[in-house]
């Protein structure tokens, strides 16, 4: 018998488990209350999908992401679309009373469609 013919991409496992240790990291600094909920970001190659939490209930208060039909239907840039999304998230999150978060990155460096999503955030309203 020779080697396993599953194909395996360079790189991929590596990456991800990578990431995985620098969300942890995060995560052990940064939790969200009912004053002040963790604002999460999950970014895909494509996507973007931005959370509310409150980790003492384990509830997602508010989300948005690319997904949405305002957004999704737009034919503009990954990133400008990213800062869309953190405008209609800080948008339903004063709706819901909320108006100071923590920002969890997720993982992902703060640079990019990252920072372009919290920028949107912070110019509809949300502090962080």
């Amino acid at each position: 018998m020779g080697k396993s013919s599953t194909p395996v991409r360079k790189g991929t496992a590596s990456r991800t488990a990578s990431r995985a240790r620098r969300h942890l990291r995060v995560r052990k600094k940064i939790s969200g209350t009912a004053q002040r909920p963790r604002l999460v970001v999950t970014r895909s190659s494509k996507h973007m999908v931005a959370q509310i939490v409150d980790d003492t209930k384990g509830h997602t208060l508010v989300s948005a992401s690319t997904l949405d039909p305002s957004v999704r239907h737009d034919e503009s840039k990954k990133s400008e679309k990213s800062q869309k999304v953190g405008e209609l998230l800080a948008r339903r999150a004063q709706d819901a009373g909320i108006t100071a978060v923590v920002f969890d990155r997720g993982g992902f460096r703060y640079q990019g469609r990252i920072a372009a999503l919290a920028q949107g955030a912070r110019d509809a309203g949300l502090e962080f």
